[in-house]
């Protein structure tokens, strides 16, 4: 009930804190890649497209907010099971039952008793016909717990956890660049001795890092690390602009080494493609973003923060993206660590590293908190001893305890940890994952608005709206193709626990 929920204090600027922060993810490191193998014309256009696209669809998603079901829906799968319910059989029922004349197309709630007598299942039904002679009415009954509800959660929990291991994977990068500032090794060896650093201890200090921040209550919370990222998000692209501007000045551009195939060109376009979608499908924790919004018209100020969210996120990555491409050419690697501008001021390189592990601590929690809010409502539908303790902390009030929150966080975490160092090529598996990107960014929003505004197959705009979906189908299709080549490419070179910088 409304009640048993956590008050709403998010605002617009909070949203979009949260949006670009999901938004940013890994992307800032990969985007110049992304153009290198799309191109100065289709990169630019790819991600205008796709930026478009998704913000289509978000705003359908938005819009599903005002649905006819009575309850708060908190989560992206609650939306789907209000609006996309299985649909059952028909019966009959009496109107008289109900004790009043029935209309077409009336929504009512109610409730009948299952023959297993251990629960009521919730049911909701549509009038669609009476047979006024005999005083009877036909329904159409909706079950409540449809396959589409689940195929939804399944396919989000799956892809948020597959993004926390991502994130963990890139975070350890970033530690170990920043310890590659440190020990100076490029400006000290002259490029004569390497440097091995192995990224297992980054990785733990990355873990504990987030066991910490793990521990704030639910998503609400998470409102000063969002805007943390963003900042950094600025500050990071500010530095690797200006990298990016002297060097093209200085007229220095790098060459790659790498002899690529038509086919391997081909694949990696794919790639990049996917990169660019996965950036843009916020769609798996938009719910979640606008649940925490105060106002009583939330749908209207989450269109409002996606929209200014993703034009403002456009232009920095497209630009950021187009001028490194510029500076470093071919040789642009796919995780951009600034490094690749060795001849950069060493602190300035230090700095843009660190600013961009902070944006990683930050999305790894934008990512996670709807997994915990999950695990633990059903923790709490299960075993109602699992709530939450206040502890007296000296000067700074009470802190609200729970035993169940603690060990499972904890545990969540430890185990991204380990998955990200013994298989530091899960980057390209939650590329594979990203075929999520259509059912959770196209489908199932396409799918709920039509349902929602009884929009006539074949009408124009079900053909619109049904371009739409199918165009991300068609971008998911070639990015998971595009990752399946990466991974089998990644795999000769695989060792796990032995990712070295």
């Amino acid at each position: 009930m409304e009640e048993d929920r956590p008050r709403r204090t998010g605002t617009f600027w909070t949203a979009s804190a949260h949006i670009s922060s999901a938004m940013v993810g890994t992307v800032l490191l990969s985007v110049a890649w992304d153009i290198a193998h799309l191109g100065w014309i289709a990169g630019p256009v790819a991600m205008c497209l796709i930026s478009f696209l998704c913000y289509c669809t978000s705003w359908l998603l938005c819009d599903c907010c005002d649905s006819a079901s009575p309850d708060r829906n908190c989560t992206y799968a609650d939306f789907v099971r209000s609006i996309l319910g299985m649909e059952f059989h028909y019966c009959f029922v009496a109107s008289h039952y109900f004790g009043s004349r029935t209309l077409i197309k009336l929504p009512i709630n109610f409730s009948i008793q299952m023959y297993s007598k251990k629960s009521r299942v919730n049911f909701n039904y549509v009038i669609i016909g009476t047979l006024d002679s005999q005083n009877i009415s036909i329904f159409r009954v909706i079950f409540s717990g449809g396959v589409k509800a689940k195929a939804c959660a399944f396919i989000q929990y799956l892809t948020l956890f597959g993004m926390v291991i991502e994130l963990t994977v890139t975070a350890s990068v970033s530690m170990m660049a920043i310890k590659y500032t440190e020990k100076n090794c490029l400006h000290k060896s002259n490029g004569e001795k390497e440097c091995y650093i192995l990224s297992n201890p980054y990785a733990i200090i990355f873990g504990i890092t987030e066991i910490l921040l793990s521990q704030i209550p639910d998503f609400d919370g998470i409102w000063w690390v969002s805007i943390v990222s963003v900042v950094m998000f600025f500050t990071n692209a500010l530095i690797g602009l200006g990298l990016a501007i002297a060097r093209v000045a200085a007229g220095r551009k790098d060459e790659s080494n790498e002899a690529e195939s038509e086919t391997q060109k081909i694949w990696r376009s794919f790639q990049a493609l996917g990169d660019i979608a996965t950036a843009y499908s916020f769609s798996e924790i938009l719910i979640e973003i606008q649940d925490t919004i105060k106002s009583p018209s939330k749908s209207k100020t989450m269109k409002k923060a996606t929209f200014w969210s993703t034009v403002v996120m456009t232009t920095l990555l497209m630009l950021w993206g187009c001028v490194a491409y510029a500076a470093l050419g071919d040789a642009t690697p796919k995780n951009l660590t600034d490094l690749a501008f060795d001849d950069g001021p060493f602190w300035l390189l230090y700095i843009a590293n660190a600013a961009t592990l902070i944006i990683l601590v930050g999305g790894y929690q934008i990512y996670s908190q709807p997994v915990f809010a999950f695990v633990e409502e059903q923790a709490a539908n299960r075993w109602p001893r699992t709530r939450d303790r206040e502890i007296p902390l000296p000067g700074l009030g009470h802190y609200k305890m729970n035993l169940f929150r603690l060990v499972w966080r904890t545990v969540f975490v430890i185990l991204t940890t380990v998955i990200s160092m013994a298989f530091p090529l899960f980057n390209d598996v939650v590329e594979i994952i990203t075929l999520g990107f259509w059912p959770l960014a196209a489908y199932f929003p396409v799918e709920m608005y039509i349902e929602r505004e009884v929009i006539k197959r074949w009408s124009t705009k079900w053909v619109c709206l049904q371009m739409v979906s199918m165009a991300c189908l068609v971008i998911s299709i070639m990015a998971t193709v595009g990752s399946i080549a990466g991974l089998k490419d990644d795999l000769k070179n695989y060792r796990p626990f032995k990712k070295i910088y």
